[in-house]
């Protein structure tokens, strides 16, 4: 165990982005009744995801992340979590083509409830209130009433989340996301395309490589891994009072995990080195997620490196890296130098969304083609720098919004208002999600390409 940690050690560190709750005896009794709950997910899952993002950090696999923005009460329901898992699987299958590499597959989902703010006050005309911080902490509607941290809402999401688990791991093990069902989805997408031609090539190779394996006995009918998938959760680990709530001692290893999620991140504003996130992250044992964004310098990283994972293991710690399109070719490749100078072993992951974020027609928008920009300059750096470009990291939906511009259906600013439904930050459609699977694939064959003409000289 982490030396000096306990699961309440991160009590007496500073803390950001922490809610004013007024009722603190009703809060510690809410925390006291989920510490008394089931376990959401299982230690030696989280082990297992462990195992898997320790061959990505080894070049051996790509990790594909992404879901809501921020999970809401008012959405939830079993056609919007099959729609997610639908888009998501497509999306997998189409990058395991590209990249010729096992994908990981870990949502934003089952968790994300919680939001950091860049401001505590929203103000709408002469009224100022309390932001909106995610569904687990109060109301996004702008009353006085909504907007009261209520520690009840912890329990809403403790049971939010144990429900789109069970329906989750029945789809993932069920039958569901059968890969002969996936590539029809797919070849269904490729035909409604405006850019149908561009994509029809890359799949119509996956098409030929399914026969193939057909004629040679492998279906998902004599080969389980065909007809089922591995699919793992994760969240922004920003509630630290529910994450501590859910921390248990696996009985089979004696560590602490953090049972709220397989995969916990700590975001890019809650991320100092001697405050309380990084106090209750580097205690538990579950793969961790660190966002690293414009202001982060190399001596920094390394030191957040050190903390969150001191014996070096490959497949614990994935750097999540959110510059933004225009800043990523200044930031990125010094940290990449800081970590290869001293040998560390982690997951590279982009984040194209939360650096791309303007304002159009008074909506928040992130325009497709900067996401797209920084995603391709995050592989040109990569490969530029001899090391291996391992994720991405989206917020997504299987629904078909309108919340992010661009796009092979060339969404405008004058469409935003159509169905622009999200809690919190603007997210892919579906459409644009597996766009975005296309394009990248098509530049991780190219890397490939490239790799093989300068080995045969």
């Amino acid at each position: 165990m982490a030396q000096n940690w306990t699961p309440t050690s991160w009590r007496q560190k500073p803390i950001q982005q922490v809610p004013e709750y007024p009722d603190l005896a009703a809060l510690a009794a809410t925390e006291e009744r989920l510490a008394k709950f089931p376990p959401l997910v299982f230690a030696g899952e989280a082990r297992r995801l462990k195992a898997s993002l320790a061959n990505v950090a080894e070049g051996k696999g790509f990790l594909l992340q992404g879901g809501d923005c921020a999970e809401s009460f008012a959405e939830h329901g079993a056609d919007t979590i099959r729609d997610f898992f639908r888009a998501f699987l497509q999306m997998a299958v189409v990058l395991t083509f590209g990249a010729q590499q096992p994908v990981v597959k870990v949502g934003r989902i089952a968790g994300q409830f919680a939001k950091p703010r860049s401001s505590n006050i929203e103000k709408q005309g002469d009224v100022s209130l309390p932001s909106y911080r995610g569904d687990i902490i109060n109301g996004i509607e702008f009353t006085e009433e909504a907007r009261i941290p209520n520690p009840e809402r912890q329990i809403m999401a403790y049971r939010q989340s144990a429900a789109t688990l069970n329906l989750l791991r029945a789809f993932a093990m069920g039958g569901y996301a059968n890969l002969d069902n996936v590539h029809q989805w797919m070849l269904g997408f490729v035909k409604d395309s405006p850019q149908a031609e561009r994509y029809r090539k890359l799949a119509d190779r996956i098409s030929e490589t399914m026969d193939f394996m057909k004629a040679i006995g492998i279906t998902p009918e004599t080969n389980p891994n065909l007809r089922e998938t591995d699919f793992f959760t994760s969240h922004e680990a920003l509630l630290l009072g529910y994450e501590q709530a859910l921390t248990r001692v696996d009985s089979t290893s004696g560590d602490w995990y953090a049972t709220s999620g397989h995969m916990i991140w700590i975001g890019d504003r809650t991320r100092q080195a001697h405050h309380a996130h990084i106090e209750y992250c580097r205690g538990i044992k579950n793969p961790l997620g660190l966002k690293c964004g414009p202001s982060l310098t190399g001596d920094g990283l390394l030191e957040l490196i050190d903390l969150l994972n001191p014996s070096n293991e490959a497949g614990r710690l994935t750097l999540i890296c959110r510059f933004g399109h225009d800043k990523v070719a200044d930031n990125l490749p010094k940290l990449i130098r800081a970590v290869e100078r001293e040998g560390k072993k982690v997951v590279w992951s982009c984040d194209p969304m939360h650096g791309n974020t303007i304002t159009l027609n008074n909506y928040k928008t992130r325009p497709f083609e900067r996401i797209l920009s920084e995603v391709e300059s995050f592989f040109q750096i990569h490969r530029a720098e001899g090391t291996h470009p391992g994720g991405i990291h989206i917020e997504m939906t299987g629904n078909d919004v309108t919340e992010c511009t661009g796009g092979a259906r060339a969404l405008s600013g004058d469409d935003l208002a159509d169905r622009y439904h999200t809690h919190c930050d603007p997210r892919l459609n579906a459409d644009q999600a597996l766009e975005l699977a296309f394009l990248l694939a098509e530049r991780m064959k190219g890397g490939r390409d490239e790799k093989r003409m300068v080995v045969n000289g």
